[in-house]
């Protein structure tokens, strides 16, 4: 399962949430009809069902058939929304999901080791790779520094300004 959204408030008094999406995809992920999974305590993940979407200033307010009242919405605050894998979108050559970015070993132009991608940040509104080593390092996800990134062979190369990777150091 991927990530494709999370439930940042209620919206209203029918059960609507709020939801920051995470997909560069949200008219078909968040269309009506769709069906994503969020978690339920310790089983299988709930299936959601999208009855209500509309998108609003960058996020989505949605309805869901299982969601109907704002107590049941405001249950599921902070809720990771996720499809399977397998019903991503087949991307074009080149092209690449976030998550695929895990694990990839990322080394300068000029051959040394920085880390490897513990995750992808997207607070800022860019994408930031954090590099882990012995510290954290964060890498804006930018052409201009990015040179290479072959998610298949698990490599980042990167081309960082000069003082990027110690001005970006976050000791652990």
């Amino acid at each position: 399962m991927v990530a494709v959204g999370r439930v940042v408030r209620p919206h209203g008094l029918r059960g609507q949430v709020v939801v920051a999406s995470e997909t560069d995809f949200g008219e078909e992920r968040f269309q009506v009809g769709a069906v994503v999974y969020a978690p339920a305590g310790e089983g299988e993940p709930r299936r959601l069902t999208v009855t209500t979407s509309r998108e609003d200033r960058g996020r989505w307010v949605i309805g869901f058939d299982a969601v109907g009242s704002i107590d049941e919405a405001e249950a599921m605050r902070d809720a990771e929304l996720r499809i399977p894998a397998a019903d991503r979108r087949v991307l074009e050559p080149g092209a690449f999901y976030v998550d695929d970015l895990i694990g990839c070993r990322v080394w300068t132009m000029t051959g040394a080791d920085v880390g490897t991608v513990e995750r992808v940040e997207m607070a800022t509104g860019a994408p930031v790779l954090v590099v882990g080593t012995d510290d954290e390092i964060l890498v804006p996800l930018a052409d201009a520094i990015c040179r290479r990134v072959d998610v298949a062979a698990k490599i980042v190369e990167i081309d960082p300004p000069d003082g990027l990777l110690e001005l970006n150091r976050r000791r652990r």
